[in-house]
């Protein structure tokens, strides 16, 4: 590749051979979930074509973001926003279902070489005359395919290559997959945006909502799992369902949504005794209201999550009379003292908004 990049781009990309480091498999416990499950990582911050890895980021992940901005939940707010607009034109019936849907893996089960052919097709579809920048697509593929070809291992005095994926601590993987993602998507997006429904992914979940039946949703599902190997999906098609950390609900044609905390999760915050300034506590507690009110779809269902949020802090040591003053500062803040005192409707809902 030396041919076809500057000498600032060869160097920003060559490693330092007293940085560098082969890396190592370790596992981090999931206590979100029933019986605390272990996921691998492999710690790659400093494999010998991590820079490579960054430099690939930088160039592609803003064009990524821009061509699938539609298709893509940058968090849980932003859902909620889209559900609303999706409920204010209309589309929201009493029918209506929502469908979340979990991508098996994705990190570590895409293929090399889809993976590279997927990127090739995505830098000629959105590149100008075959290049990204002053890149040619096939410069970006070959320094793509020395990312992948490098990623090794150490675990337990062995040494492994991964042969599928990429590590989930080299920053070009998350690009790389979610281009792969978005070339399989593409038929469930034109059939969802053909019938006024929304879609959009998160990573490796998405969201989706249908007027149909749940045998036709099913159909349509179980036919897209089928057409590539590499990707499989859960999905759940209900009424009532969780992504991310809000609830959706359709309660007879109205949308409900609320804060979601899975069942094995403990109410741990930054503890009031830990040795931070005030004002990281007093930031605790605002930006907690401030989700809460993003995600909460009416006051009522706010007035719960407050006082949830309440117990959290009371839990973890904050004295009543600092969470009391922090709570009416800021609903002074926001302008919306008469949710502070009479729990006033039309104030929660220009606040929300």
């Amino acid at each position: 590749c030396t041919h076809f990049l500057s000498t600032q781009q060869y160097d920003a990309m060559y490693p330092n051979e007293k940085d560098t480091e082969l890396g190592h498999l370790y596992f981090i416990p999931k206590p979100q979930k029933t019986g605390t499950p272990l996921r691998p990582i492999v710690a790659a911050i400093y494999a010998p074509a991590i820079l490579v890895s960054k430099f690939l980021d930088d160039k592609l992940r803003s064009i990524f973001n821009q061509v699938a901005r539609q298709t893509i939940y940058i968090n849980s707010m932003d859902l909620v926003k889209q559900l609303e607009t999706y409920q204010n034109s209309g589309h929201l019936l009493q029918t209506t279902k929502f469908i979340t849907a979990d991508v098996k893996n994705l990190y570590t089960m895409i293929p090399k070489g889809g993976a590279l052919d997927a990127l090739y097709r995505f830098c000629i579809k959105h590149g100008k005359n075959r290049h990204i920048g002053n890149l040619h697509a096939n410069t970006i593929i070959r320094l793509a395919c020395l990312v992948l070809e490098t990623n090794c291992f150490v675990f337990d005095n062995k040494y492994y290559k991964k042969i599928r994926g990429g590590a989930m601590e080299s920053p070009f993987t998350m690009t790389l997959a979610n281009i792969y993602m978005y070339e399989w998507e593409q038929s469930l997006i034109q059939y969802e945006h053909q019938r006024n429904e929304l879609y959009g992914r998160y990573i490796d979940d998405i969201f989706m909502t249908s007027n149909e039946p749940d045998e036709n949703i099913k159909v349509l599902l179980d036919r897209e799992n089928d057409k590539d190997p590499n990707i499989r999906i859960t999905y759940t098609i209900h009424e009532s369902v969780k992504f991310l950390d809000v609830q959706v609900a359709n309660v007879q044609g109205q949308l409900k949504t609320s804060v979601f905390r899975t069942p094995a999760a403990e109410p741990y915050i930054l503890p009031y005794t830990s040795d931070h300034p005030r004002h990281i506590h007093s930031n605790t507690i605002q930006t907690a209201l401030l989700r809460a009110i993003r995600l909460c779809s009416d006051i009522e269902i706010f007035d719960q999550e407050r006082l949830n949020i309440e117990i959290a802090l009371l839990l973890n040591g904050y004295p009543l009379n600092f969470i009391k003053c922090h709570l009416k500062q800021f609903f002074k803040t926001h302008n919306a003292i008469p949710i502070y005192q009479d729990l006033h409707g039309e104030t929660y809902k220009k606040l929300h908004l």
